[in-house]
Formats: C-alpha cells, sequence, structure tokens
C-alpha cells in the first residue's frame, strides 16, 4: 500500500492531479475519524478533514517520500484539530437537546454496530460517556489518547505526527488516562 501511495505522490509531484484523488480515496474516512475524534462534531471534522486534504496538496513538495505518507498526513489533520480547539470554545455539547426534536440529543447521530436494541442502547450510552470525557480533556492529552486508542497508532508515529519525543508521547498518555479514568469515576 506505502509503495503504491508513493507512486501516486510522485505522480502528483509530476502534475498529475488525478493522482492524488487516489490518495484522497484511501486516507478520507481515517483523516475524518480522526479529526471526528478531536473536535466531536461531524460538520467541523468534514471541514477539517477537508482542509488536512487541501494543505497536503499545496504542500506536497515538503513531504519528503523516504517518510511515511500517513504520518505526514495526520499530522497535518491533528495540528488543524488542535488549532481549532484552542481557537474556539465549544458552542455545542453532545447532550444538549437538538432544537425541534422530542428529546433528541447529537448523541443520537453516534451510529453504533450491534444486535439488540438494549445493546444498541448500552453500546450507545458508553460510546456518549467516553467521547464525552475525550472532549473534556485538554487538548495535547486529547490528541495522545485519540490517535493511539482510536486510531491504534505506534508510539514512534504519534511521536512523528506531532512532533514531541517518544518519552513525552509516554508522559502525556499516561496523564491523559489518568484524567480520562477521572472523568469516568465521575460519571
Amino acid at each position: 500500500m506505502e509503495t503504491l501511495i508513493k507512486n501516486r505522490i510522485r505522480q502528483v509531484k509530476n502534475g498529475d492531479q488525478n493522482a492524488f484523488s487516489e490518495i484522497v480515496e484511501i486516507y478520507k474516512d481515517k483523516v475524518y475519524q480522526l479529526c471526528y475524534r478531536m473536535i466531536g462534531n461531524s460538520h467541523e471534522a468534514e471541514d477539517l478533514a477537508q482542509e488536512a486534504f487541501i494543505r497536503a496538496y499545496i504542500n506536497i513538495e515538503s513531504y519528503h517520500i523516504d517518510k511515511k505518507f500517513s504520518t505526514w498526513l495526520y499530522r497535518i489533520a491533528t495540528n488543524l484539530s488542535i488549532d481549532r480547539i484552542r481557537k474556539k470554545k465549544p458552542d455545542f455539547f453532545l447532550d444538549a437537546e437538538v432544537t425541534g426534536t422530542d428529546g433528541l440529543t447529537l448523541y443520537s447521530q453516534l451510529a453504533a454496530d450491534v444486535d439488540t436494541p438494549e445493546e444498541e442502547v448500552e453500546s450507545l450510552e458508553l460510546q456518549q460517556t467516553v467521547q464525552a470525557a475525550i472532549l473534556k480533556l485538554p487538548d495535547k492529552y486529547r490528541a495522545v489518547i485519540v490517535l493511539k486508542y482510536i486510531e491504534e497508532l505506534s508510539l514512534k508515529e504519534i511521536s512523528d505526527i506531532l512532533g514531541l519525543p517518544v518519552s513525552t508521547i509516554k508522559t502525556r498518555m499516561h496523564r491523559g488516562r489518568e484524567a480520562l479514568r477521572k472523568h469516568l469515576k465521575e460519571v
């Protein structure tokens, strides 16, 4: 897969714009999920994912072909998400009732992959609880928690994405887990 990506990137660098659309197709869901887990809003996550691909395309010349492309792309998406978090205070809450509905919340937009209605409700409640707790974390902890446990990246990949030493990533992961545990205990 990485060889295919590198070939497409060479084509993009040589002026083939269509080759980039293949790259977008391969990574669009992963980048969206990363942004969604960082931001907690599907519309903003879509905007951020699009912005990440635009920035990647514009700055493709700065990408070093010997490095892993996904790490470079995730770094762009993570930085955009962190910037959005810092620039804007949350103006919505997932547990707030959606106007014009009969008690529905934004949590009802989260998909659940379960069999029975009871399991679906339990799973949705757990997802809501964990996502709400993740959104309460400071952005430096949120980033490592999302990249490690949601995106399932290695410590080295997270280090490359965030531009921090692995030891700092480990410290932030530990502190992030402790903060997450504290938030979840309160629930």
